[in-house]
């Protein structure tokens, strides 16, 4: 909903603002259309809730999960360029809200690998090293708007099998209510589509069929979704008070809005998904692997693969 009517024309006027920094790195199925701050009354009035009490505006941004486990894809099970970038740009996001809006804002970047990792096959101790890589990250870049929080920071010290049951247990829909929503809305059925084809694409040990394949990374995106949506739940409760922010593409008019971290040929494309390549004019992309190599040299940073470059 939009912020009330009695809310005063300068708070109105300083959610615009803000709101105007989030549009243009917008991520959509939709780019065709232009977009206008009227199209958001959810974040809008998410925004509200910050300016009217002069408090500094608190991101949430679900995502940062783990690399994918296929070679094929990425340069390893460590964060390289693509999230150094995606989070330099995120840290100078907050700064450029505090341009607007003087009391400013900051981020917790909700990392997810966790919640899912048994699903999509990575080891937890894989998703423990990119995790603490990005916190190293964030550090030593000095991005002062960013924290992380993950699975760790839930339910002590019980196992992560047991925090994924627990979860699971406590905030996930089930199979039937999402098969509903599959078929009747064309938003769940795009990212019910996208998961499947990224698990299909990441599963490197199946010795079955294609279609074999195929059917079983139906049936575990369902399962993804689920716990997808009982980690946002749960995020809901840790951050009772957040503009909702998401790396999947969002219809005009949802709860969260679609944040494209780099520029990209796809919608659905990440940079635990994809390897970066640095063109001669200086800009970055996000695309295959197998493109990168094609087009660029390999570069490493700190002794590990890093990015793609032409030139």
């Amino acid at each position: 909903m939009a912020p009330p009517a009695s809310t005063s024309s300068d708070v109105r006027q300083t959610c615009a603002a803000v709101l105007e920094l989030l549009l243009p790195h917008r991520r959509s199925t939709d780019t065709d259309l232009p977009a206008a701050v009227g199209d958001f009354p959810e974040q809008l009035c998410q925004i509200a809730e910050f300016v009217e009490q002069g408090d500094p505006i608190v991101f949430t941004l679900l995502g940062f999960p783990c690399k994918s486990p296929s070679p094929a894809k990425v340069l390893g099970h460590l964060p390289d360029e693509g999230e150094r970038l995606s989070l330099t740009f995120l840290d100078d996001l907050c700064r450029r809200v505090g341009e607007v809006y003087g009391p400013g804002a900051r981020m917790a970047i909700c990392s997810d690998g966790h919640i899912f990792g048994d699903l999509i096959r990575v080891p937890d101790p894989h998703i423990d090293a990119y995790a603490d890589e990005l916190a190293a990250m964030i550090r030593r870049e000095n991005l002062t708007h960013l924290s992380v929080f993950d699975l760790r920071d839930v339910l002590g010290d019980l196992a992560y099998d047991e925090k994924r049951a627990r979860v699971h247990a406590r905030y996930a829909p089930t199979v039937e209510a999402l098969r509903a929503e599959v078929r009747a809305d064309e938003h769940t059925l795009a990212l019910y589509l996208g998961i499947t084809r990224f698990l299909t694409e990441d599963t490197v040990d199946f010795t079955g069929t294609r279609s074999a394949l195929q059917r079983e990374c139906r049936q575990r995106a369902y399962g993804v979704i689920q716990r997808s949506r009982a980690w946002g739940d749960l995020i809901a409760e840790h951050h009772p008070r957040t503009v909702r922010l998401s790396i999947h593409p969002q219809p005009r008019g949802a709860a969260k809005f679609g944040i494209r971290l780099l520029d990209a040929p796809d919608a659905w494309a990440t940079p635990w998904h994809s390897a970066v390549l640095h063109r001669p004019d200086g800009t970055w992309e996000l695309v295959r692997r197998p493109e990168a190599e094609r087009q660029g040299r390999l570069v490493l940073r700190d002794g590990r693969p890093s990015h793609f470059e032409t030139g």
